[in-house]
């Protein structure tokens, strides 16, 4: 029989940098009833909530919504409004139209057709790595897994990839300090996007853009070419960048903890698990959700929030309330909470792409694990250099050797 080397004690805190700097300042003067407060970036005041229950009742209340945030002016992170269509930004009833529309092909079931295509793609990654001089797992392997997987799910031609992903990151950075190029950024992915599904530019055949192009009339009303236009924005960001930040500081968080990493090594069967686990600590960017407004007055645990409140839902925060998971900063791969994390939203807004980013990264763990059972950073944790924005925050590099 194995004998397993349990690692010793990890905690989010040991691992240099993996926490973000919130892009939000407590305010001391507290709100209605004694709220805790926040000022946004935007220079609004938020309800602040950081309790799993606050936080989950919020985002699972129907009435309290994105829309009315996603204005000009409006209470946001943001430096700019984003387009209404978003899923992230759509409320009752119109989000239940749309979410019904692309439920079943980003299920887990749904994306499960794309397991070769994954599988072959991290196959190059590996054989990258084994080739280069001085291997780099996020350069070589990493940051190529999700957008060749997202053109594949889409339809969206592999060549176009350098004409549209510098733009990708430049906007889930959406830095406050150079507007003018953020929205230039933007305009040019979302206007390529646009050109795709109203076929101003060509897709690869049997991609979900044909397929919803051809399905569109499938709810009440059809869907148009923004609604399309919305979908497929969000996922040619989410399903690349947002994969490759949380996958990217994942393995950094491991590589920087050896102990847990000869775990996985050692057990590479805990890999679901222990991606769980990370994605529950380490939120996608400085930020671990979007502010709403209180559609009702809502009762939680510090106090009444008001109908008409702003509200920031801290799934971030919620996610280490000890009342839920007990010794929350430890990465334990173990653990087996009795509630689900709220790294992907909960309720309405509950990320459309969750299943997608769990194979994506459950498959790389599990491979790298196997075929690299050695591995390790070739710099200290603390010299990892690494990009910071609201909603992409990741290590640019990985340097590594076995």
């Amino acid at each position: 029989m194995t004998t397993v080397v349990r690692p010793s004690t990890v905690t989010a805190v040991d691992i240099p940098n993996l926490d973000p700097v919130p892009p939000f300042t407590p305010l001391a003067e507290p709100g209605p009833g004694g709220l805790p407060m926040i000022q946004l970036p935007s220079g609004h005041r938020a309800v602040h909530l950081t309790r799993y229950a606050d936080v989950h009742k919020l985002l699972t209340d129907p009435t309290s919504g994105r829309a009315e945030t996603n204005v000009d002016g409006g209470p946001s992170f943001l430096p700019t409004v984003m387009p209404k269509e978003l899923l992230l930004n759509l409320d009752a009833p119109d989000h239940a139209r749309v979410r019904g529309f692309v439920a079943a092909d980003y299920s887990a079931a749904g994306v499960e057709g794309l397991r070769g295509v994954l599988d072959r793609v991290i196959d190059e990654g590996i054989e990258r790595l084994r080739q280069a001089h001085s291997p780099d797992l996020f350069a070589d392997l990493v940051d190529r897994v999700p957008v060749a997987v997202n053109c594949h799910f889409l339809g969206v031609p592999v060549e176009d990839v350098d004409y549209f992903r510098p733009s990708s990151r430049v906007i889930q950075l959406a830095s406050h300090e150079n507007v003018p190029d953020l929205v230039q950024n933007f305009h040019r992915v979302y206007g390529y996007v646009q050109d795709l599904v109203t076929g101003a530019r060509p897709v690869v055949a049997g991609g979900l853009i044909e397929k919803f192009r051809a399905d569109r009339d499938r709810v009440e009303p059809p869907l148009d070419d923004a609604e399309l236009t919305g979908i497929f924005f969000g996922s040619l960001l989410g399903a690349d960048q947002n994969i490759v930040s949380v996958l990217t500081k994942s393995l950094y968080a491991l590589l920087a903890a050896p102990g847990l990493w000869r775990r996985l090594a050692e057990e590479p069967g805990i890999a679901p698990r222990l991606a769980e686990e990370l994605i529950r600590l380490i939120p996608l960017g400085t930020i671990s959700a979007f502010p709403r407004i209180a559609g009702r007055d809502l009762e939680t645990s510090v106090g009444l929030v008001p109908q008409g409140s702003v509200v920031y839902p801290d799934a971030f925060a919620a996610n280490r309330d000890p009342e839920v998971f007990p010794d929350p900063l430890v990465i334990d791969p173990d653990r087996q909470p009795a509630k689900r994390h709220l790294q992907f939203g909960y309720g309405m807004h509950h990320c459309m792409g969750a299943a997608l980013a769990r194979m994506e990264i459950v498959a790389v763990l599990t491979r790298l694990a196997r075929e690299f059972p050695g591995l390790t950073l070739d710099v200290e944790p603390a010299a990892v250099p690494w990009d910071s924005g609201t909603v992409l925050r990741r290590p640019t590099a990985l340097p590594v050797r076995w």
